[in-house]
């Protein structure tokens, strides 16, 4: 999602009555695609953890060889797959890596 700007926000108004769907600003054109850039940002981040997990496994000498071979070919997998996704709704990698402000990027 990309938040609204300033000037794109409606006046203020006593926000005691108005409810969360009343104060979020979406357009109707670009939430299907928001959404699933979304969805796809949260399944990339756990993608990249279990990775990492997975090579400090290997590191440690926790997995047998055929486990580290099914473990990268899984990985593999779902780094096309995400690929896959991203071409389909288009979208590029580097989309999913949300700017946090002052934090820096989320990936």
């Amino acid at each position: 999602m990309v938040p609204a700007h300033p000037e794109e926000l409606p006046p203020p108004l006593d926000t005691s009555r108005r409810t969360a769907a009343e104060r979020l600003h979406t357009d109707p054109d670009t939430v299907e695609r928001d959404l699933v850039r979304l969805v796809l940002t949260i399944v990339e981040l756990l993608r990249q953890l279990m990775e990492r997990q997975a090579l400090h496994r290997v590191d440690a000498g926790d997995l047998t060889e055929e486990q580290e071979e099914r473990l990268g070919l899984t990985l593999m997998i779902l780094h096309d797959r995400m690929q896959e996704l991203c071409e389909r709704y288009g979208l590029t990698m580097e989309d999913l890596n949300l700017d946090l402000g002052p934090l820096g990027t989320l990936l």
